[in-house]
């Protein structure tokens, strides 16, 4: 059986317990049938990975005991991932992807074309959570609320960088080397294309980079992918 490992947001000091809430005891007791006692990996986002000792669980939750440090905190670059939404399940991908590939925030914007017009944000974050646990992420990125493109931009510091994927720029991809470092976003359009107001906008805006991911143009979910693997091999903490 591979290790547990479970995201759990409270301080942890070595023999004082801190509670799970229902879930993680069910899956603690129910579905892996631990018992008191038994060992398994923790982390808070903060204190990189401990080993913890599960005290009890039950079905109204329970407690585990940190014991000691594991292994360090390792936070992700200063990177975001912005995108519109899709359909649920490619959209539930984008933020588990998300999450593994090392982004630190996540943001999902309603665009010109975007077609969904609301998102659960409890839910896909509980898909960030889980991703972090299965990875081996000691760091989990908050997904914010659905907002406007437009008001994002707003407010945008020119001191972040935005790595635009624009479809319309099939062909070669694209190398990120010589780029500078920094604080950087990427920003996924949605299945429905940009609109030309948002194009002229993006392209006016002198933090933007505009780039190809390839001969193909690529689906939404695809994409967010290839450009987050592009931008980790070239700037990340994949060198």
């Amino acid at each position: 059986m591979g290790k547990i490992r479970l995201y759990i947001d409270h301080r942890f000091d070595p023999g004082q317990p801190v509670p799970l809430d229902t879930d993680q005891s069910h899956y603690l007791s129910t579905v892996m049938r631990l018992a008191p006692g038994a060992e398994i990996a923790v982390f808070n986002g903060r204190q990189g990975e401990w080993t913890a000792r599960l005290l009890q669980a039950g079905k109204r939750g329970g407690t585990v005991e940190p014991v000691a440090p594991a292994a360090p905190q390792l936070d992700p670059p200063d990177l975001w991932l912005v995108f519109a939404p899709i359909k649920k399940a490619r959209t539930d991908f984008i933020v588990e992807k998300g999450a593994e590939l090392g982004a630190a925030r996540i943001l999902p914007v309603q665009t010109d074309h975007t077609n969904s017009e609301r998102i659960r944000r409890d839910r896909l974050q509980a898909h960030a959570v889980e991703a972090a646990e299965q990875c081996g992420g000691t760091f989990v990125p908050a997904v914010e609320d659905l907002v406007p493109l437009s008001r994002l931009l707003d407010g945008w510091d020119p001191g972040r960088r935005i790595l635009w994927a624009d479809e319309a720029l099939v062909g070669p991809a694209e190398t990120l080397a010589g780029l500078p470092g920094g604080p950087w976003a990427i920003l996924i359009g949605p299945e429905g294309g940009w609109s030309e107001p948002e194009r002229r906008r993006l392209s006016a805006m002198p933090c933007v980079h505009r780039i190809s991911l390839g001969p193909r143009i690529l689906r939404a979910d695809t994409a967010a992918v290839a450009a987050l693997a592009l931008w980790q091999a070239s700037l990340g903490d994949w060198r």
